[in-house]
């Protein structure tokens, strides 16, 4: 065979395996899905048959794309999950739509498949709960936990942790006052005394305070917490009142301390600061952190918004927020919704209510790891009453608001950059700036030459562009740009330095990226 003959076969043979080369496809845009809750679990069940996934952020509703094979397909047809074979030709033309700088698209791999725990009592009487019922109708394993596996470090087993509707504060979830003569709570109640002393602890709320300390430890190390509900505020509430007493009599035979207002410690807190501890045995509620004594709403109006963050720049929140609609039907719970007023200033909003100025769904991060709490109690019944029946996500599969529970299910199996966080007028960070990199040692990566630290006196906040690797000219900043997460531009500078300061006295109280060249570069915070 010459050597032309032998050019034609090759190339006949790269069009041909490129032409029959295929992946599948799970389109999760509005009209293109059957059932999305059940392709997260299509999406898992190839992790962990060794089979990397690629999500496809902002494009058609956060789609999932792996290797084709035919019993992925098969899997799909059963559950009833829409999928469709593509070749490696048609996944390119993709990924290139998807890597345009002006596309608000980015491509995640998910390597591993998370290890999952439930935090969750056996008797859990009277409620049932959402994530419990998007795993398991997602056919997603799943552990069950509680105090005294948690005590005894067993969280080291795994990646992501969720709250079930918790009372983190020992305070039986402040039923006393409608339900202290209820079967169901007076077992609950002694089961948890019981509980209590045979881990050794003389009060209920001793313990959830170290359960409360053992969790931090696991974010703080890199695992992912997610909550809902009551377990949101009462986890932080809980982390405030280290060392006070805010349990009355009702719940743990003395009274509480008359002082605990003044003693509680806001900087333990993940989420929430300057807020107020209820006091009354007879409110239903914890403090003012939960929205549902400030708002005045119907059922049929309640709804709350996805923010859209620049996936490019901050996938973390975009993966989070992936859904085939932005704007969701609200839900309540004990706890419902968060004040804004009382956020802290680190705090991701990933989605809220403007009119009644409230959160619906955050997120942030601690240590290595990540805190993500979403409020109300089963989005798609709107006023969950106890003792009803649990929802059937089998009429619900397509259901937008039990998407954002599953988006944090594969979270933790994404591969995720680095991202340096620095406070203005703090000497600390959320993430300790990146020291500038020996000449020896730098990357040709432009983001991982910068860093940002703050001045701890001022509003200042300095950027340093090192040189690539054998540059002996060095790079300059050109450009700095800081906007909000949702991408509205709050600062914008012209330079020609390898090093700038800039005084941000004018920048609201939140968290801002900030891009230099056009490039991601980093978090401000400024409180």
């Amino acid at each position: 065979m010459g050597r032309t003959h032998l050019i034609i076969f090759f190339f006949c043979l790269f069009v041909f395996q490129a032409a029959h080369a295929s992946k599948v496809l799970i389109p999760m845009d509005e009209k293109g899905q059957s059932n999305y809750l059940k392709a997260y679990g299509i999406a898992f069940a190839a992790l962990k048959q060794g089979t990397p996934v690629y999500w496809l952020l902002n494009y058609k509703g956060g789609s999932f794309v792996m290797e084709y094979s035919a019993g992925i397909e098969n899997q799909c047809r059963l559950k009833g999950v829409t999928c469709k074979k593509i070749t490696d030709a048609a996944y390119a033309v993709i990924a290139k739509k998807l890597h345009d700088p002006h596309f608000n698209g980015e491509i995640i791999k998910l390597e591993k498949p998370p290890k999952i725990a439930v935090y969750t009592p056996l008797n859990k009487e009277p409620w049932d709960d959402a994530v419990t019922l998007a795993l398991t109708y997602a056919e997603i394993p799943f552990d069950k936990i509680y105090a005294s596996e948690v005590l005894a470090g067993d969280l080291d087993k795994y990646d992501w942790l969720h709250l079930h509707h918790e009372d983190f504060t020992g305070q039986y979830g402040k039923f006393w006052g409608q339900f202290r003569a209820a079967t169901w709570y007076i077992n609950d109640k002694k089961a948890a005394e019981i509980l209590a002393a045979r881990n050794g602890f003389r009060k209920v709320s001793q313990m959830q305070l170290a359960v409360v300390k053992k969790i931090r430890a696991f974010v703080g190390s890199g695992g992912n917490m997610f909550a809902m509900c009551s377990a949101t505020d009462t986890y932080d509430i809980a982390q405030a009142a280290d060392g006070t007493d805010i349990c009355d009599t009702a719940y743990d035979g003395d009274k509480m301390d008359p002082q605990a207002q003044n003693k509680l410690d806001y900087s333990k807190c993940f989420a929430f600061q300057n807020f107020t501890v209820s006091t009354n045995m007879l409110e239903y509620e914890y403090s003012s952190i939960d929205a549902t004594n400030y708002r005045f709403i119907t059922a049929d109006s309640d709804r709350f918004n996805l923010i859209k963050y620049p996936a490019k720049f901050d996938p973390a929140a975009a993966m989070l927020c992936q859904n085939h609609t932005s704007s969701i039907k609200g839900f309540m719970g004990q706890t419902t919704a968060f004040r804004k007023a009382v956020l802290k200033p680190s705090v991701q909003v990933l989605a809220d209510f403007a009119r009644f100025n409230e959160a619906r769904y955050i997120h942030g991060e601690f240590g290595n790891g990540t805190w993500t709490f979403y409020g109300g109690h089963d989005p798609e019944d709107y006023q969950h009453q106890i003792n009803n029946l649990p929802t059937d996500l089998s009429k619900h599969p397509n259901s937008p608001g039990y998407r954002l529970i599953l988006n944090n299910v594969l979270f933790p199996a994404a591969k995720k950059k680095a991202i340096q966080t620095v406070v203005l007028g703090d000497t600390t960070s959320t993430k300790p700036a990146k020291p500038i990199v020996p000449e020896a040692e730098r990357t040709r990566t432009f983001a991982e030459r910068i860093r940002i630290t703050s001045n701890p006196t001022k509003d200042e906040l300095n950027i340093t562009l090192a040189a690539a690797a054998g540059d002996k000219t060095g790079n300059k900043i050109k450009t700095v740009v800081i906007t909000t997460g949702a991408g509205k531009q709050v600062y914008s500078g012209t330079f020609n330095a390898e090093s700038v300061s800039l005084r941000l006295t004018d920048l609201p109280s939140g968290m801002f990226l900030v891009k230099v060249n056009g490039e991601y570069a980093g978090k401000v915070v400024k409180n």
